[in-house]
């Protein structure tokens, strides 16, 4: 299972991922990829457009290319364009911030018309835990 984890930066995307990584590890296979760390293995900074989708192209062939029972990438995924490139299979939008660090992707983001769970504020263990519940059942 493909998992994306989208939102503004600075809207816990990671934090999460991170979470679920750990917990769902326990009983399944899974293999997280973080937006940042791809970038950095790449050597690719590139935030145009065409930067974006060549960015969700590359996470999008690093989850298929797993072969584990889940993957996560957290990233911005700011159109639906990026996202049905990514073409995710569980789609988990953090929708608690109004605003994220940079002012260009701001203007870039576009709410999601889909999302299997929009989460609006910053949950806590507990409440992870029971998303955790919804992703493997």
């Amino acid at each position: 299972m493909k998992i994306l984890i989208m939102g503004l930066p600075g809207s816990g995307k990671t934090t999460l991922a991170n979470y679920l990584f750990k917990k769902i590890k326990k009983k399944a296979t899974i293999e997280w990829f973080n937006a940042d760390t791809v970038r950095k293995i790449f050597d690719d900074w590139d935030f145009s457009e065409q930067g974006r989708i060549n960015q969700a192209k590359r996470m999008k062939i690093l989850a298929e290319d797993s072969g584990t029972d889940y993957v996560i990438c957290d990233f911005v995924a700011p159109t639906e364009e990026i996202r049905k490139i990514f073409d995710a299979d569980f789609t988990i939008w953090l929708n608690t911030i109004d605003e994220g660090r940079f002012e260009d992707t701001n203007k870039v983001f576009e709410s999601p018309e889909s999302a299997d769970v929009v989460i609006d504020y910053f949950y806590n263990e507990e409440e992870m835990d029971k998303l955790i519940d919804v992703i493997t059942s």
